[in-house]
């Protein structure tokens, strides 16, 4: 679960969620491909492309950053290498 704070100290909890240019189209996006039942590696593919839609220039593991947090309910980022990968599996 996600949490978005404003600065007037709202929060808003979320299961998926955009923030910045282009994030009405974004959470739209998330909302028709989101489900409760998602697979990490389906997470990562949707990310990705909600990334693409708003994205100006093209998508590359050197412009973008990816960070999970898995079963151990640990965070961490994906290498650059991991990224390349799975943008390769969008594609």
């Amino acid at each position: 679960q996600l949490f978005q704070v404003d600065p007037s100290g709202t929060y808003f909890a979320w299961k998926a969620s955009a923030i910045g240019k282009n994030h009405v189209n974004a959470k739209s996006f998330l909302e028709k491909r989101y489900n409760e039942d998602v697979e990490l590696e389906d997470a990562i593919h949707t990310a990705i492309l909600t990334l693409k839609e708003g994205f100006a220039e093209a998508i590359t593991a050197e412009n973008i950053e990816i960070g999970v947090v898995g079963a151990d309910r640990k965070f961490r980022v994906l290498t650059p290498d991991e990224v390349k990968e799975y943008l390769f599996e969008v594609e």
